[in-house]
């Protein structure tokens, strides 16, 4: 099978949705399937790329790291006459998405989309940020999603929510997966080490974007408040953003920062590492679709305290594999992690084994079977590519189709967005 995925964000940009892809990429070219990745040039380049191809993108947009993709590019079409694709997977619903709506039907070939992300937390990354436009991008990914074969959505919560939006397309629940062998022997003693963490330390971890949408601020305060609780505790807290140095701030200001740790954007065995260096992951955010980092922390052996939203209550079961936090309140978060702390060793020892059980349902081995066997009834077989005059006028034909299918829904979600009141 050849699939070609279109994305607005990938590698090396660090982010949930680059992840997946990469994700499951690797694992189907490991089935002996073939992966073209369509993607936005980043100012970093990646030595030796192979399988993707990058589109001319405006940098840093709005002040920002991500890369806006220009949704036109002069080297696709030939790129894709040469790969001659059975799947378009698209993962956004506009930019590159509208691309990969334009080849699906130009190709006659069918269109998977993964709902990754509630856009309407992230519109703050656009100038003009204000309600209709969070109702905007609602009906914008909901009427997508009804020009699809099939969406994809990560978690169950998010699957019936987008139901509730209104997306009639079949929907199916696909994770991103674990790969469990890599989590399964990390080295947190030397991430200890590097950092001057104590061995006997309670350390209290968070891995992620440090960005608005991740609701940090209520994550450090209840942090630095149970630092202020237990002497012996630290916080690593990986991962780099734009909130970097107001976030670290919250820590000085409490005289906490020589057991605050932040050593940026962790990658290839210091992401392994810094999980086994963790005694718990904490967690804030409402906005996900399926909180990856929460499978990798407990593939990890690391039970998870978060907070009860979409894409946290399908994993974090309250006291058998963390805590799962319902009241929005800091104080209850610490307590929360107070508990964990307090907890018996025998406890704790449950606790890490019910995590490790837990990751079990979420291995890449099994996502990406899943994901295939959606893919296999979609194909269409014997559909001729040739260079017949007929051909190239039906091409053109199902193109023009397309941008109106584009232009519909762009003024269908701009009219919509106008006239209703915000979605849930």
């Amino acid at each position: 099978m050849n699939i070609v995925m279109l994305t607005n964000t990938y590698l090396p940009h660090v982010g949930g949705v680059a992840h997946s892809i990469d994700a499951f990429s690797a694992e189907y070219r490991k089935r002996g399937h073939e992966v073209l990745v369509v993607a936005p040039e980043f100012p970093e380049k990646i030595p030796g790329e192979q399988h993707v191809l990058r589109i001319h993108a405006i940098q840093n947009f709005n002040g920002s790291d991500f890369s806006v993709a220009l949704p036109f590019s002069p080297d696709l079409s030939e790129r894709l006459d040469r790969f001659q694709p059975d799947i378009v997977h698209a993962h956004h619903p506009f930019l590159l998405g509208m691309t990969a709506l334009r080849v699906a039907r130009e190709r006659e070939l069918p269109l998977v989309f993964t709902h990754h992300t509630l856009y309407e937390h992230y519109t703050h990354y656009v100038p003009a940020d204000s309600q209709v436009l969070k109702r905007f991008v609602i009906e914008l990914a909901t009427r997508y999603a009804n020009l699809a074969n099939l969406v994809l959505a990560p978690s169950l919560s998010i699957a019936k929510l987008l139901q509730q939006r209104g997306v009639q397309t079949p929907i199916a629940e696909v994770p991103t997966g674990v790969q469990l062998e890599q989590y399964a022997d990390g080295d947190g003693g030397r991430v200890r080490r590097q950092l001057d963490i104590p061995e006997s330390a309670f350390v209290v971890g968070h891995l992620g974007r440090l960005g608005q949408e991740k609701n940090l601020h209520f994550l450090c305060h209840a942090v630095a408040e149970f630092l202020q609780a237990e002497k012996n505790a630290h916080f690593l807290f990986a991962g780099s953003g734009p909130l970097q140095e107001e976030l670290q701030q919250i820590f000085v200001r409490r005289g906490l920062s020589e057991r605050l740790h932040m050593p940026g954007t962790v990658l290839g065995s210091w992401h392994r590492d810094s999980y086994n260096a963790m005694d718990t992951f904490v967690f804030a955010s409402t906005t996900e679709t399926q909180g990856l980092v929460l499978s990798e922390a407990m593939a990890s052996g690391v039970p998870v305290i978060a907070l009860d939203a979409n894409g946290t209550r399908e994993i974090v079961r309250d006291r058998i594999n963390g805590r799962l936090v319902t009241e929005g309140e800091t104080r209850s978060f610490v307590r929360a992690i107070l508990w964990l702390h307090q907890l018996p060793q025998e406890n704790r020892h449950a606790l890490i084994r019910q995590a490790r059980n837990t990751a079990q349902d979420f291995s890449m081995k099994c996502c990406a079977q899943r994901a295939l066997d959606l893919y296999q009834p979609l194909l269409k077989s014997g559909w001729p590519m040739d260079d017949s005059l007929y051909t190239q006028w039906m091409r053109l034909r199902k193109l023009i189709g397309a941008q109106w299918e584009i232009l519909e829904g762009l003024t269908g979600a701009a009219g919509a967005a106008l006239s209703q009141t915000p979605e849930s």
